[in-house]
């Protein structure tokens, strides 16, 4: 189930910023007092009484644009609107209800989204003064008073928005439907692979980069199995995201890699790879998903009988940091090696919740160790006293050694190599949890 996502919006300087640091308990947002200092969408994790979810601190006025901050706040809510399942609004006790806070307000109303009213700057704990109460007119219900600064009211500010987040389910049931995310930067092919697999024109295609602006779902069902494909909007280059739209629609592919078992990472044969391509392809890494590298028009490639071979040992060093993930030559157009693409997706899901006993393991730990030494320092060697599989996607280890400072990351490297080559584990990335324990004598 996708989490939630809260956007929090308010004409600039109310103090959005120090309000969603104060929520994610992180400082991810700059908080200055100028007007307009947030520019990219912030997003953070936010978790309140057992609900989890995203939380997006919104930008006030765009220093590259000459529009007027009425018509700039207009469009951050209405962007707010779209991507938000609850919108907190924030206003400022200082400067009371304002112009900017009643339009803003009118066209949150239209959306029929949840609001929160977040009345900041309330900085004395008490009674609110009088004017507080003039926000009532905003007609969105009682507003809550909060210093963003100290931390006042929160509490209360979050027990709000949870009553409106959807009633968090339990894990879904498995039904064998694998999730599938198509990511890659904009025009590599997403929607033509997804209409080509589906058999219909279930997203627009265009040669216009950026053409789609939100992750749609596609199920499927073959001889392969079943599928929900997730097409995403393409990820550019910060330097690139200049429409406000496109910086929502970043957010959106992040959020569909993190509903999704199996990414496709696409890549366009014609252009090669590119730092963006190793930048989206990062994204799956770190989440842990499944990989699958799919480079893309392959039809539209002049080859030779060597070509195929000198572009996979290319990407093989230009996704070294992901080694794993198996590289595909496909064509959306025209249907290339697409059966063999549902083939990739159904092993590296497998490979993504194998689960290896502790006994097998440790045989191979102990092989490992033998073969080569774990290193020391200062006359300290590092001892590995055994090592277990905690959880599936990704398989994670856990290793219980003598000194954490010791276990160096080439050694890691080296113990992952040693289980991938006995166990396979292609197609998945591997987390290693380092854990100290006593040397029992």
């Amino acid at each position: 189930m996708a989490r939630p996502i809260v956007a929090v919006v308010g004409r600039p300087n109310v103090g959005k910023s120090t309000l969603f640091n104060k929520l994610t308990g992180q400082r991810l947002a700059i908080v200055d007092d100028t007007p307009g200092v947030t520019r990219d969408r912030i997003y953070g994790d936010c978790e309140w009484l057992g609900y989890n979810f995203l939380l997006i601190d919104t930008g006030g006025i765009e220093p590259k644009t000459n529009d007027i901050i009425l018509s700039q706040m207009r469009r951050q809510a209405q962007l707010a609107i779209d991507s938000a399942d609850v919108i907190i609004l924030v206003t400022d006790m200082k400067s009371g209800v304002v112009a900017t806070d009643e339009d803003v307000a009118a066209m949150l109303m239209k959306s029929g989204k949840p609001i929160v009213l977040c009345v900041n700057k309330c900085d004395k704990i008490g009674e609110p003064p009088l004017e507080f109460y003039e926000f009532y007119n905003l007609g969105l219900g009682e507003p809550i008073q909060v210093s963003a600064i100290h931390g006042h009211g929160t509490g209360d500010l979050l027990d709000e928005v949870i009553k409106h987040l959807p009633k968090q389910e339990e894990e879904e049931e498995d039904d064998g439907t694998i999730k599938v995310a198509v990511i890659g930067k904009p025009n590599v092919g997403k929607s033509s692979l997804v209409n080509a697999i589906s058999g219909e024109e279930r997203a627009i295609v265009s040669d216009i980069a950026g053409t789609t602006r939100d992750a749609t779902d596609t199920y499927i069902t073959n001889k392969y199995g079943n599928f929900m494909f997730i097409d995403t909007a393409g990820l550019r280059r910060k330097s690139r995201v200049e429409d406000q739209i496109e910086k929502y629609s970043v957010i959106r592919a992040k959020m569909a890699v993190e509903r999704a078992t199996v990414c496709v990472i696409m890549i366009d044969a014609t252009e090669g790879f590119t730092e963006q391509d190793s930048k989206v392809a990062g994204i799956a890494h770190e989440m842990g998903k499944a990989c699958i590298i799919a480079v893309n028009k392959w039809d539209a490639l002049e080859k030779d009988g060597k070509t195929m071979d000198s572009y996979r040992k290319k990407l093989m060093n230009d996704f070294s940091f992901m080694s794993y993930a198996p590289i595909i030559f496909i064509s959306a157009k025209t249907g290339q090696r697409l059966d063999r693409l549902f083939e990739l997706i159904n092993y590296v899901d497998q490979q993504n919740v194998m689960r290896i006993s502790t006994g097998k393991l440790n045989d191979v730990l102990a092989s490992a160790t033998a073969r080569v030494q774990p290193p020391t320092d200062k006359g300290r060697r590092l001892k590995i006293y055994y090592m277990t599989q905690a959880s599936t996607r990704p398989p994670t280890f856990v290793c219980f050694v003598n000194k954490k400072e010791l276990f160096h990351y080439s050694y890691q490297r080296y113990l992952e190599n040693q289980i991938r080559e006995v166990f396979g584990l292609e197609g998945t990335p591997t987390k290693f949890v380092i854990r100290e324990r006593e040397d029992k004598k």
